[in-house]
């Protein structure tokens, strides 16, 4: 059925595609909601801070 060196091949695409199934998960559930809620943050803060200095004018 499978040669050795085979059953490795298989078993380092298993790791590998698995490895970056969780790799997305993070990405998605962590890293990008994160990012995008700094982001919008810091827009509002700058927001802010013009409309701020635009009254003390």
């Amino acid at each position: 059925m499978f040669e050795f060196q085979q059953y490795l091949g298989f078993l380092a695409f298993l790791t590998i595609l698995t490895i970056g199934f969780w790799l997305m998960i993070f990405l998605l559930t962590f890293v990008v909601p994160y990012w995008v809620g700094g982001g919008l943050m810091e827009f509002l803060k700058e927001k802010r801070d013009a409309k701020k200095a635009k009254l003390e004018e």
